[in-house]
């Protein structure tokens, strides 16, 4: 019998396989399954640690070499700081084919010259920088010190007045004596008469003031200082940071002193530097110092270079040895969960994968055998096991997103229905009940076409979060706005305008008063086509005709998307073979909901049906339905007369509660007691309990699996070697013993929550009329606050208003009533798949399946990166 092809509908049919692989080509056979995807490896060394499993010391030496590559953001920094392109991870996804064990080695070889090489550049050209500002800074201080040494030599009387009145004159008593650089005492004589040294360097302009008081309190004012601001700013090369400095000179008497000077100045942050009083020597200095800096400019625009055109080729490969090195990383991480046969030198894997990929699969892994030469082939062995399989739902980019709907609140158990097929219709469409505009729904489809459109360029742009979140969602958009378009014509509302696409059912009368209230008459049996009559639109009882029909619509649609859950129930227990949950829970929970609800829908449905404004005089009037539903429960068997909806009424209530009534105790009481029956006959008749784990080994010999695993001792060895090789007993359900108690514990509170939120849940639906009542006011009110205000100005003021107020309105239209609203909107739809819907058949305890993919693997990385 073959497999049923993979739907929608319900998860994959999986098979739990068992692969014997050579141990020579273990590395290539799952990096060639993780190309493929759809295979899920079971961890038979979960109670091994990590240090002790085989392959830990590969995972080890690929750790240091991703270690080298990214450095802890080494190479990314100095890229970036340069402002060097790098390829981006997704061109080399799904091109790149598994390395050899030599390109491995090879590239971490490489990495780690990369990393000496790019480091000692880097040094290099950082080392040459610092010296480069140190003789900038240094020919500055020789050019502006130039002019104070000038105006020193002209002007020594002046220095000498300056220092008679202080308490410490720097110039008093002063013996002549020869003078040299900074203050040294050898040279020519400096300064012609006086004994004085200086210091001369260059400090931030920040700490300028700082030092000027420290000197003059320390020194007492023993001092002559000198400065001038250096025009432009110092790049300083370790935090590429520009710093304003200064030039200072200072000049003072004794060597003590000039020592002092020194020491603050360097606490200061101060660079000192050499500078001659001559202006000779002076010239020379600065000479030097200018052939210097272009010596020193050669060397480091070649360094520069060099050092950019490494940074440019590992810009180049760097993505692509990340992509190699992860998926090799992976590769040797799932080796780790196989289990290893010394003697044989063989691996034995066990892994989930979809029947239907069971080909696929098998001609890949003969592929690898081929490339590598073995004679010995890969054997895959399909096994049996009471271990219930991962769910995986198939699916597609227009799918993607209306599953991880699904798969957010819980996912699926195996085979079960799957929520995310009806969602990807009822989703979007409750949205638009809410939601429905057709001017908003129109605006919506643009931006989600537009997305559909340019999907290739902008998925391989990094987005920012909300522009990737409603471009993950581009197909949701799409639907909600063509959804919110058809609701916004039933509606009949355009930017919450009436939109005049067919006559009106109603004529106005043409003579009346002034003041006086006018009433519409219908146009004999003519009725409008499609939607809401445009003529409601601005009358005085709007709200309550408009309101009172989506009200009552909104009961509807709950009705019937609780109806059409429901039904999902009967569907899976059928397809488990659980006739139990037919006649225990579907069976009494379907009645006990159309006895109360359905009959509500009945009645909303008859009302409607009934001309009331044409009855025979002496009729009722329309009773209200809402006093109809309390007074069934409150008054059973008793119906006022103006109440009455239809003749039999009561009857029909007292007959209807009484079998919703019936349902309860059949609902609390059938299945505990049918489950503690059915255990009891098993017991008598000697079979196992309800629960009990029924196990299969893997070496189990019937049919299909026992020839299998024939052909596999064939190849492998003996019965008994072919045991030893088996490391993990396959069938290991955690089921427990059938207990009465919990039975009846867990069904009394399925009752309890089935019968409350019957009535809970329905009224939870009428938030679809409520979101929709505030949007379509929300909508009039922005329009007669903006585009109603300018229309009501005449002449060129009201051209002018008109434009200022289109784009206002354009803008909070987007985003108020399309950003803000439909975010507001699609949650509250979302709550109604989660709770009202899904609830009805849906527990959301399954274990999704996660295949070893190197695909997701490089998408999740790129995501989080």
């Amino acid at each position: 019998m073959g497999v049923e092809k993979d739907t929608l509908f319900r998860s994959a049919d999986m098979s739990l396989t068992q692969l014997y692989i050579s141990n020579e080509i273990g590395r290539e056979v799952v990096s060639a399954l993780g190309e493929v995807g759809e295979v899920q490896f079971r961890d038979l060394n979960a109670e091994t640690s990590a240090f002790q499993r085989t392959f830990t010391m590969e995972i080890r030496r690929l750790d240091n070499v991703e270690r080298q590559l990214l450095n802890q953001g080494y190479f990314q920094s100095q890229i970036g700081k340069e402002g060097i392109p790098t390829r981006p991870q997704h061109e080399f996804s799904n091109i790149l084919a598994a390395p050899s064990a030599s390109e491995i080695d090879e590239l971490a070889d490489k990495s780690e010259d990369l990393e000496q090489r790019v480091s000692s550049l880097n040094d290099s050209y950082e080392t040459l920088r610092k010296r480069e500002i140190e003789l900038t800074e240094w020919r500055w201080v020789l050019t502006e010190a130039g002019g104070f040494f000038d105006r020193a030599h002209g002007d020594v009387d002046q220095i000498r007045q300056s220092t008679e009145d202080d308490d410490a004159p720097l110039l008093q008593d002063v013996e002549q004596q020869p003078r040299g650089q900074n203050g040294d005492a050898s040279g020519p004589q400096s300064l012609s008469v006086m004994n004085i040294g200086f210091v001369a360097g260059v400090i931030p302009r920040s700490r300028i003031a700082a030092f000027e008081r420290i000197l003059w309190r320390t020194l007492r004012g023993n001092l002559y200082m000198n400065q001038s601001e250096i025009p432009k700013p110092i790049v300083d090369p370790t935090n590429n940071e520009e710093i304003h400095k200064n030039v200072f000179v200072i000049f003072a008497h004794g060597k003590e002193v000039i020592a002092k000077i020194r020491k603050i100045s360097e606490s200061l942050g101060a660079d000192l530097y050499s500078v001659d009083e001559n202006s000779d020597l002076r010239r020379e200095q600065v000479h030097e110092v200018n052939s210097r800096l272009s010596d020193l400019g050669n060397v480091l625009g070649n360094t520069k270079r060099t050092l950019d055109a490494e940074l440019t080729q590992i810009a180049r490969s760097l993505a692509a040895w990340m992509v190699v090195i992860k998926k090799e990383k992976a590769v040797y991480k799932t080796l780790n969960r196989c289990s290893y046969d010394q003697a044989r030198k063989t691996l034995i894997a066990e892994a989930w994968c979809p029947t239907n990929s069971l080909p696929l699969i098998k001609s890949t892994l003969q592929d690898v055998n081929n490339r590598a030469g073995l004679s010995v082939p890969t054997i895959v062995n399909q096994i049996r096991t009471n271990k219930t399989p991962p769910t995986y739902n198939k699916k597609n980019k227009f799918t993607e997103a209306f599953q991880t709907i699904v798969d957010a609140y819980g996912t699926a158990k195996y085979t079960e229905v799957n929520p995310g097929l009806y969602t990807i219709v009822t989703f979007p469409f409750l949205f638009a009940v809410m939601f429905g505009d057709f001017g908003h729904g129109i605006l919506m489809t643009c931006a989600a076409l537009a997305m559909v459109y340019f999907e290739k360029p902008m998925s391989k742009t990094k987005l920012n979060e909300l522009v990737a979140m409603a471009f993950y969602g581009r197909y949701i958009m799409l639907l909600m706005g063509i959804f919110s378009i058809y609701t916004g014509l039933i509606y009949n509302d355009c930017f919450s305008k009436a939109l005049t696409l067919f006559p009106s059912q109603w004529k106005w009368p043409h003579d009346f008063t002034e003041g006086e209230t006018v009433e519409a008459t219908l146009k004999g049996n003519y009725r409008y086509p499609f939607g809401l009559d445009w003529s409601w639109h601005g009358t005085d009882n709007e709200l309550l005709f408009s309101n009172s029909l989506k009200m009552k619509l909104s009961i509807l649609m709950g009705w019937a998307h609780m109806t059409y859950s429901l039904c999902f129930s009967l569907v899976n227990a059928r397809h488990f073979k659980t006739p139990i949950d037919i006649w225990g829970n579907f069976v009494p929970g379907m009645v006990f909901f159309q006895s109360i609800f359905g009959y509500l829908v009945f009645c909303i449905i008859y009302k409607w049906s009934i001309d009331w404004y044409n009855l025979p005089p002496g009729s009722n009037s329309p009773p209200g339905l809402l006093n109809l539903l309390i007074y069934m429960f409150l008054q059973p068997g008793q119906v006022a007369p103006s109440e009455e909806l239809y003749h039999g009424q009561a009857t029909v209530q007292v007959m209807l509660l009484l079998i919703a009534v019936s349902c309860v105790p059949v609902l609390l009481l059938l299945k505990p007691l049918y489950l503690r029956w059915e255990h009891n006959r098993a017991r008598a008749q000697g079979y196992r309990g309800i629960g009990e784990t029924s196990r299969f080994s893997a070496l189990d010999g019937d049919d299909e699996d026992g020839h299998a695993m024939n052909g596999a001792r064939d190849s492998m060895g003996s019965d008994r070697e072919a045991s030893a090789m088996i490391t993990q007993d396959i069938g290991e359900e955690e089921n427990e013993e059938f207990e009465f108690s919990e039975a009846m514990i867990h069904q009394t509170i399925h009752t309890i929550e089935f019968c409350l939120n019957c009535v809970s849940h329905t009224a939870s639906y009428l938030r679809l009329w409520a979101l929709s009542l505030a949007h379509q006011q929300l909508s009039s009110v922005l329009w007669k606050m903006t585009l109603g205000n300018a229309f009501g100005v005449e002449g060129a003021l009201g051209v002018i208003m008109v434009v200022v107020f289109f784009y206002m309105w354009f803008f909070l239209t987007i985003a108020i009533l399309c950003v803000m609203e439909g975010t507001s909107a699609m949650l509250h739809s979302l709550r109604l798949h989660w709770v009202e819907a899904m609830s009805k058949h849906f527990m959301g305890d399954g274990v999704a399946f996660e295949p070893f993919s190197f695909k997701l693997l490089l998408e999740e990385d790129e995501g989080e990166g």
